[in-house]
């Protein structure tokens, strides 16, 4: 009888969940920023010194242009970075969904304490659901942490 033997690597948890944290603290900042229109400088200037050739044209119009260029790329990156967030929390099941939208997605900041006694769950239940979800999501993401021990499961 053969017996099939492969290396499952242990997850280091403490560093997957702050991996985690940080992926959602990023996504909470992403959602809160705001497109700025940038507007290119009508107002003519004067000066007294004469102007020197460095063989670049930059007018505001130009330089804003170019902002405008740039902020529309990070626009895209911020809304799939937002997106992937979100079709990874999808994936969580209901209870645990709701955990990490109140925690850390929406904009009102709510504490631990807050969030379990608004969902009408003890603590201890909290905490659980909240660290397999934090499991999940760094799977979902491709963000877990692996620690430097490993071991080996047969069958």
């Amino acid at each position: 009888m053969m017996s099939i033997q492969f290396i499952l690597p242990e997850i280091d948890r403490a560093n997957t969940r702050k991996a985690v944290e940080e992926a959602l603290e990023k996504y909470r900042i992403a959602s809160l920023s705001i497109q700025v229109d940038l507007l290119p400088q009508v107002t003519q200037k004067f000066s007294l010194i004469p102007a020197s050739y460095t063989g670049l044209n930059h007018s505001s119009t130009e330089n804003t242009a170019l902002k405008n260029i740039e902020s529309e790329y990070q626009e895209v990156q911020r809304n799939r970075y937002m997106d992937f967030i979100m079709r990874s929390v999808n994936r969580l099941s209901m209870a645990e969904r709701q955990i990490i939208i109140k925690r850390y997605i929406q904009d009102e900041e709510m504490y631990d304490y807050e969030v379990y006694n608004d969902l009408g769950m003890s603590e201890s239940k909290y905490y659980r659901l909240k660290s397999r979800a934090f499991y999940k999501l760094a799977f979902a993401m491709k963000i877990e942490v692996y620690g430097p021990t490993e071991q080996v499961v047969s069958s």
